[in-house]
């Protein structure tokens, strides 16, 4: 049984040498000009433009015509495609994904799409998870159940680098940011059933890790966590000292730091710090 998993580029896929995840960028517009993320622009490139270049950005899905492409090819050499992408309420490439298998469905039956609803390395996980389960043996239908039954477990928190840039995007209601630019507050958003959702306000970025970490000492009563995943822009240094203390907190549990990348980035700042994790089912 071989399977192929696509996912896009807000997924932080680390190994460029697994041959069995294909990657499928996403767009990232300046004024005329578009660039494919993680292709044509690293987050270092784009956060530069962002600085000296003051034109109207804009993010954009892959086609439904870039996907079905990619399933056709993949169809030759693999038994199932799993294509696992962003949440839909943050973008329309799993709507894309989707359609494209539906065109496929009478030649290439054996697509599955998941909404993910999450991004970043937490994505990854995802397809790591399944990766994983199909090395112990577990059939597709087995292991699409087993990420579905997955998602719900995953918690992430996050404090964004620009208000500004969130808003913008139409990520951030007005008064949220009207809070944040005007009055100094930093919101704490967390990712609930794929959508952002104010959980907290606080006025300092030490604050806010402060508020991220108590959400973890709570997911601890309760839950069993292997793994955290601590999300950044550009800011890697800072994310590193909080890898750091959190790991001397907790030296049960794996921490890491892992770039947002260049489209998340668009949205939500290169200072951006976030946190995640999976609960455990078994």
């Amino acid at each position: 049984m071989k399977i192929a998993w696509v996912t896009d580029s807000t997924a932080f896929v680390p190994d460029k040498r697994d041959h069995d995840i294909f990657v499928v960028p996403m767009s990232i517009i300046f004024g005329d000009i578009e660039y494919k993320d993680g292709i044509d622009l690293s987050p270092e490139e784009l956060f530069a433009k962002l600085r000296d270049e003051h034109v109207e950005v804009k993010t954009s899905q892959p086609s439904i015509g870039t996907f079905k492409e990619l399933f056709e090819q993949l169809a030759v050499d693999y038994d199932y495609i799993f294509s696992i992408h962003v949440s839909s309420h943050f973008s329309g490439t799993y709507s894309s994904a989707h359609q494209a298998a539906d065109l496929l469905k009478e030649t290439v039956p054996n697509i599955i799409c998941i909404d993910s609803k999450i991004l970043s390395n937490p994505l990854t996980e995802l397809i790591q998870y399944g990766q994983r389960l199909l090395s112990e043996g577990e059939g597709p239908l087995q292991i699409k159940e087993s990420i579905e039954a997955r998602i719900p477990t995953c918690e992430t928190y996050v404090m964004v680098g620009s208000l500004e840039q969130l808003h913008k995007s139409g990520r951030m209601g007005g008064l949220s940011f009207f809070l944040g630019s005007v009055l100094k507050i930093k919101p704490m958003l967390s990712i609930e059933n794929g959508k952002l959702d104010v959980k907290d306000k606080v006025r300092s970025i030490k604050k806010g890790l402060s508020s991220m970490s108590h959400r973890l000492d709570c997911a601890l009563i309760d839950s069993d966590i292997r793994k955290v995943s601590v999300l950044h822009g550009l800011n890697r240094e800072e994310a590193m000292e909080w890898v750091n203390e959190l790991q001397a907190k907790y030296p049960e549990i794996e921490f890491g730091a892992y770039p947002l990348g260049a489209v998340i980035g668009v949205h939500a700042g290169e200072n951006t710090i976030g946190i995640s994790w999976f609960a455990e089912n078994d």
